[in-house]
């Protein structure tokens, strides 16, 4: 038994979707949040530097007392989750992985599509997945320009958003996609917009249940889950604006707690609390 936190970080506020269905499942562990919206969008950035932004992340919540880290990120976990394990072997990560394997198994027709940022198409982990899941399945990968800052503002169904949406998904449906995967942890908060642009028939795939349950059992087989009659507390944290992000908190998933800020280092490489 563990009261350690878990550990959490995404770009901004799409984690938030992760770490709804933690709540649900793991209602006795205490979260530590953490929103890098002083750098988000991660997407459009390199690989090696979303991968130094992650290392810094997670070096700061294992200071900060994490007995697991959840990469909320599909990006990050694209550019960094194999070195995070090297960096810090004994802390157990789980990190997002596009969810082909279910599409590809439930898919009648044989295509996919997956909605993604460009830098989780150019990662090896895209690249492994469709390799080992894919076989005799048609992947259509596609971008969605803009979207996560379209989130990132609250914009989840306006005029804006619902063209960027539209505008990726009808050419999947076109081309015969009956299944889409969304590998980016923003999107879920859209999934409205994504159904009514796909149309009837069209399933779409969110993977945030099954991270919730692979953190629940890597914390089971190690011995660190919290005692079931804590009641768990979130701490939320961010580069960017603590105010913003609880009441972004508070309007996506509908939970509350403090939001401190935390700086960067002038090489972008560590973190410390504000105050």
């Amino acid at each position: 038994m563990s009261n350690a936190p878990i550990g959490v970080f995404d770009s901004g506020v799409g984690g938030l979707s992760i770490l709804r269905q933690l709540r649900i499942l793991l209602p006795e562990e205490d979260v530590l949040f953490f929103a890098d919206q002083g750098h988000v969008p991660y997407g459009p950035r390199p690989l090696d530097e979303v991968r130094r932004f992650s290392i810094g992340l997670a070096r700061f919540l294992i200071d900060q007392g994490a007995k697991l880290i959840v990469v909320a990120c599909n990006t990050a976990s694209a550019a960094a989750l194999k070195e995070l394990r090297a960096a810090f072997p004994s802390t157990p990560f789980v990190g997002m992985e596009p969810a082909v394997k279910p599409a590809a198994e439930q898919t009648r027709t044989r295509t996919v599509g997956v909605l993604a940022t460009p830098a989780t198409f150019q990662g090896e982990l895209f690249a492994s997945v469709v390799e080992r899941f894919a076989q005799g399945v048609r992947v259509l990968p596609q971008t969605l320009p803009g979207l996560v800052e379209r989130i990132e503002a609250g914009d989840l169904d306006g005029p804006e958003t619902r063209h960027i949406v539209q505008a990726a998904v009808r050419p999947l449906v076109a081309q015969g996609a009956d299944t889409l995967v969304l590998a980016c942890t923003h999107y879920p908060f859209v999934i409205p917009a994504i159904a009514e642009a796909a149309g009837p028939g069209v399933q779409v795939i969110d993977p945030s249940p099954a991270i919730a349950r692979q953190a629940a059992r890597l914390l089971e087989e190690r011995g660190l889950r919290a005692n079931h009659d804590h009641h768990g507390q979130i701490t939320f944290l961010t580069s960017g604006d603590p105010a913003r992000l609880r009441e972004m908190a508070q309007r996506l998933i509908n939970e509350a707690g403090p939001a401190r800020p935390a700086s960067w280092d002038s090489s972008g490489s560590a973190l410390r609390l504000d105050g």
